[in-house]
């Protein structure tokens, strides 16, 4: 099967199929806020900008990596990076493998519809391990990157036919990135999140910027299980719910030190609340991906625009109730940690294992 046949499969499964974790939690229902019955507030005056690689974000929202690589995924990467200008957004493109075969491919190319908007491209870690540091740096040259995800999926490539197994080298090729790439590095997971050794191992390489994409969303194990065969099918059903929740993987990623510069939520963001929970653990910004594009399914461009109005909506009367006038006074609002959350949360920083 062909790189543009299983990018297909992807939008399928994403857009229809039933790929979300059927257990596990991003637990961030588990981040409790105090209530401020005294905001002295005006909730039109609250200020959602922020500063995340370099650009202003009109709100810490990203409509996060999903496709490229088919004439389907051009139509939807335009269509979302238009959204993601106009509304002042960051915007992450899938992964540009297939440009490593094709590197005119037109489905990564967004900048003539979002010519202002915070770009991230994206390429595996074991792919820039294997192509170097100087083709990694054109790949984001030539779709106008303002930053580099290097991102990281070993549970997603045991499952997926002709997938991966050496995952050797990963954290030099990090660590030369890091210093040589002209943009900055943001090292993603895939939906199976950060631990605390993962985040320690990634601060002390000098990754900067970390996307924890962290378990209860969307299990990417889950879809290339539902692509897998006899042997791979099964060892996919008996990793579908591995990971470690997107609420533990951020306040593991502000722990690390050196600390991170940037800390981005994705995995099973859905609203305004759990942007809110997920700054208040350490994330400087937070990405939708798969509710995005269900609801570009659904009702195209303005079911994209009717969602996104009620995230920033609840967004805004969370941090009116907890009393944050802006983001980094939402980045210092004190929370509860109940249940499930707190037993992960217990979990201390391991030594530092990195070489």
């Amino acid at each position: 099967m062909s790189i543009a046949d299983r990018k297909a499969d992807h939008i399928d499964l994403c857009a229809t199929g039933p790929v979300g974790f059927r257990e596990k939690r991003t637990l961030l229902d588990n981040v409790e806020f105090f209530h401020q019955a005294l905001p002295e507030l005006d909730a039109d005056a609250i200020d959602t900008s922020t500063e995340l690689l370099g650009k202003t974000l009109r709100a810490p929202i990203l409509i996060a990596a999903m496709t490229g690589g088919t004439e389907r995924a051009a139509s939807i990467n335009q269509q979302l990076a238009a959204i993601a200008e106009e509304r002042g957004y960051g915007f992450g493109l899938g992964s540009q493998r297939p440009m490593l075969e094709n590197p005119d491919d037109p489905s990564y190319q967004v900048r003539d519809v979002a010519p202002d908007c915070l770009l991230l491209g994206n390429i595996a870690a074991v792919q820039a391990r294997e192509i170097g540091v100087e083709v990694v740096e054109t790949l984001a040259a030539a779709v106008g990157a303002d930053a580099m995800c290097l991102h990281l999926n070993p549970a997603m490539e045991l499952i997926q036919p002709g997938g991966d197994r050496d995952f050797t080298g990963i954290v030099e090729i990090l660590t030369s990135c890091a210093e040589k790439l002209p943009i900055p590095v943001v090292a993603k997971e895939t939906g199976c999140g950060i631990s605390p050794t993962a985040a320690q191992r990634l601060a002390a390489c000098g990754i900067c910027h970390v996307d924890v994409s962290g378990a209860g969303g969307t299990s990417w194990v889950a879809v290339e299980t539902e692509r897998a065969q006899d042997d791979a099918r099964a060892l996919g059903e008996a990793l579908r719910e591995w990971g470690v929740p997107t609420a533990a993987c951020i306040a593991y990623a502000r722990r690390a030190q050196p600390a991170f510069d940037s800390i981005i939520a994705t995995g099973g963001i859905k609203t305004g609340l759990d942007i809110a929970r997920s700054i208040a653990l350490g994330a400087s910004a937070a990405g939708l991906a798969r509710p995005v594009l269900q609801a570009l399914h659904r009702d195209g461009p303005e079911g994209v625009i009717s969602l996104l109005d009620a995230v920033e909506r609840e967004l805004r009367a969370v941090m009116l109730l907890v009393g944050a006038a802006n983001i980094a006074e939402l980045a210092t609002t004190p929370y509860l940690p109940r249940g499930e959350l707190r037993d992960w949360l217990g979990v201390p920083n391991p030594p530092d294992t990195a070489d």
